[in-house]
């Protein structure tokens, strides 16, 4: 009597595969995703606060305010070109190129990037993040300043 009992277990289990792979797979898809949208993060992260540290020693051997700006600008922005980002952002801030010789002070470059997530289809999850990173380079005290 055992053995038909025995029996009905098993066909009692059958298809219990199929339901946990129902379950499992969007499960293990959601957690990908999330694992994709990390690295994309973070990636780009690193990459944004290299640039702007590109563009603040750049700005910083510049001999003029207006030089500064543009350097910064151009260095940081050439490091971006490869990023996933939809929209960039670099501010330079040369103010310090007014300050008389002899003084110690700092030139700074922001860069903004704007990392699209949508395609990730992620519950809960907006379309984009604003990644911003600042970087600051000492100018020369004694060198001369235009």
């Amino acid at each position: 009597m055992s053995e038909p009992r025995q029996r009905r277990r098993i066909r009692n289990e059958r298809g219990s595969v199929a339901i946990e792979a129902i379950v499992g797979l969007p499960a293990f898809g959601l957690f990908i995703a999330l694992i994709i949208m990390g690295g994309r993060v973070e990636v780009t992260s690193q990459a944004i606060e290299a640039a702007a540290f590109e563009g603040a020693r750049s700005a910083s051997l510049a001999r003029t305010k207006e030089a500064a700006v543009t350097s910064g600008k151009a260095a940081a922005t050439d490091n971006l070109s490869k990023l996933p980002c939809t929209t960039t952002n670099v501010t330079v801030d040369a103010a310090g190129y007014d300050a008389p010789l002899g003084t110690t002070v700092l030139v700074g470059v922001t860069v903004t990037c704007k990392v699209d997530l949508a395609d990730l289809s992620l519950p809960g999850v907006p379309g984009h993040r604003v990644i911003t990173e600042t970087a600051y380079s000492p100018i020369d005290a004694y060198r001369e300043r235009r």
